[in-house]
């Protein structure tokens, strides 16, 4: 296993991405940030805070499980939501998606799709952690914490505090089993 991202450089890639955000949306009274289930959903929240506490302001947050909106729930058998999505009106608010790693682009078109149900934003962007490449979609992400190049045999593993106990990004290599 080999440590990317530690504690302190989680938190100081959170707050430039903060930033980042506050210099890219002239209004924030028309952002809404929807974390993916689940680290995504926890750093959204994280975002928010630090949005609202570099800016005075209020911004609307809210989570998205997009587990049935997937195009691979006939492969994994035991695939169920892990809970029900929360998310606020969109309706022709800027919506920025936030997930904790973007690798072949399918949570994130199972997340535009869901997000269609909820409503017609004005415009949507991906905010994610890590970047790591090998898409097979062409979905690309607004805002990037840090791009890592890794093989196929390779798998990230996002730590956070909320879940983990720790905030930590590692790659390891995965097991092949014969």
């Amino acid at each position: 296993m080999n440590v990317i991202l530690d504690s302190n450089e989680v938190t100081k890639t959170l707050k430039r991405l903060a930033h980042e955000v506050i210099e890219n949306y002239v209004d924030l009274s028309s952002l809404v940030i929807i974390g993916v289930v689940t680290r995504g959903e926890f750093l959204a929240k994280r975002l928010q805070e630090l949005i609202e506490e570099i800016e005075k302001t209020t911004v609307a947050y809210g989570y998205l499980d997009v587990t049935l909106y997937r195009d691979d729930l006939d492969h994994r058998k035991s695939l169920k939501p892990s809970k029900t999505s929360k998310v606020p009106h969109i309706d022709h608010k800027d919506v920025l998606l936030v997930d904790d790693v973007l690798y072949e682009g399918r949570t994130i078109r199972a997340a535009l799709d869901a997000i269609k149900d909820f409503g017609r934003p004005s415009s949507v962007k991906l905010l994610t952690l890590i970047d790591r490449g090998h898409r097979k979609l062409p979905i690309s992400a607004d805002f990037v914490g840090k791009k890592i190049s890794t093989s196929l045999n390779q798998s990230v593993r996002v730590n956070i505090l909320e879940i983990d106990n720790k905030d930590s990004i590692e790659i390891e290599d995965k097991v092949m089993t014969a």
